[in-house]
């Protein structure tokens, strides 16, 4: 079997309205998925973490870049392909955007693999742990709103999101430390004695801000402090741990089993979020779950984007060993973004279903078992929204 083509697709729509956190605001959903063709007519499904701009540029890493090495490679030698584009373009950048547009590719030949072997992959890494999973629901973004809109909404929302059925609810922050202790008071409020909240910052405080924020969610009872500070600052979130009680987690922006490597060394988290879509994709995701682990650092992945990237970590959620493990362990759990995404909800030709698993579930959403990633894109509806460039 070889490799015959590799083909890009970003996929893009204008938002019902627009969201924002603390770095941005955007009115555009985005999604940038990867199919890898062979010559025996198996077709591997893969995406690529990075919204707008950066899909686009990535689509010429995937196409222009990546494609040329691949074409007659086996697909069924995964690894020995990963290191081979890695290493070319090893020169070029160990880290960002050459790394999520690798994901995307590595993601599709382990769909390929499943496909091939009759297994969902998650029979390929080595079993299920679980075949369901509990997933939390993040919501209550930033808008071009007062702080008194902010505080109504966010509560509602807050409020809504369990009545969906989840169990656990995070929202955004960075209106500023003061102004953000005031929306996490709402937020705990809203959900007392009901569910967990989490609380994610995108990087957007000084350590001492930080500190000022993590005091306030430690008497609130805040599940996690997630991203408080840069992703380049170790040393500040080394402080942060040892210096609060509330869980600090973080990771999505970081790449490869090397850069891991230097943030689990460090002690930073608590909470290890990686993103398979942009570190590497599955195959430097296992290293970076074993590397965790042997830290013991549990894992919570971070999850963005289509229904691809969501059924590849339900399938990777359901491999990973409990961290840490007993009669009563502490499960990993889906993140699932609640708001407006046709490109999870309705790529599919057969959906997940998600917000419907939640309900009937208790908070639970079950694992696919067909082969691969147990699923697959409409070819209209990637047709429909595929971004002509």
């Amino acid at each position: 079997m070889k490799i015959t083509r590799v083909t890009s697709h970003v996929l893009q729509y204008d938002l019902p309205e627009e969201l924002g956190y603390s770095q941005q605001f955007y009115a555009r959903r985005t999604a940038h998925l990867v199919e890898v063709e062979t010559d025996e007519g198996v077709t591997g499904w893969g995406e690529c973490f990075g919204p707008g701009n950066v899909a686009l540029a990535n689509k010429g890493i995937v196409e222009r870049v990546i494609q040329p090495m691949v074409i007659g490679d086996d697909p069924m030698d995964r690894d020995v392909t990963w290191h081979k584009v890695y290493n070319l373009l090893r020169d070029h950048g160990q880290k960002g955007m050459p790394l999520q547009a690798l994901s995307g590719v590595d993601i599709a030949l382990w769909d390929i693999a499943g496909k091939v072997a009759g297994l969902p992959l998650h029979k390929l890494i080595g079993g299920a742990h679980r075949t369901r999973v509990p997933a939390y629901g993040y919501g209550m973004m930033l808008k071009r709103e007062s702080l008194e809109d902010h505080i109504a909404r966010f509560a509602d929302e807050a409020a809504g999101i369990l009545g969906m059925g989840f169990r656990s609810v995070k929202m955004k922050v960075g209106l500023g430390p003061k102004a953000d202790v005031k929306l996490c008071e709402a937020v705990a409020a809203a959900v007392a004695g009901r569910g967990r909240f989490m609380v994610d910052a995108n990087r957007c405080y000084t350590t001492s801000d930080a500190f000022h924020v993590g005091r306030a969610l430690e008497e609130l009872g805040a599940y996690w402090f997630e991203e408080p500070v840069a992703p380049e600052d170790l040393d500040g979130y080394r402080e942060l741990r040892t210096g609060l009680k509330v869980n600090i987690s973080g990771g999505e922006a970081e790449f490869n089993r090397w850069g891991w490597r230097q943030i689990l060394e460090n002690r930073g988290l608590d909470i290890a979020q990686p993103e398979v879509c942009a570190l590497g994709g599955i195959s430097e995701y296992l290293r970076v779950l074993a590397l965790a682990h042997a830290h013991f650092t549990p894992v919570v992945n971070h999850v963005w984007g289509s229904a691809i990237a969501v059924a590849t970590n339900l399938q990777l959620l359901a491999a990973m060993p409990a961290m840490p493990g007993g009669l009563n362990p502490c499960e990993p759990m889906l993140e699932f973004d609640t708001t407006h995404n046709a490109f999870r909800d309705e790529l599919l030709s057969e959906p997940l279903n998600i917000q419907d698993q939640v309900k009937s579930g208790n908070g639970y959403v079950n694992v696919p078992d067909r082969p691969g990633l147990g699923v697959e894109p409409d070819a209209e509806f990637v047709r429909h929204y595929e971004v002509a460039c």
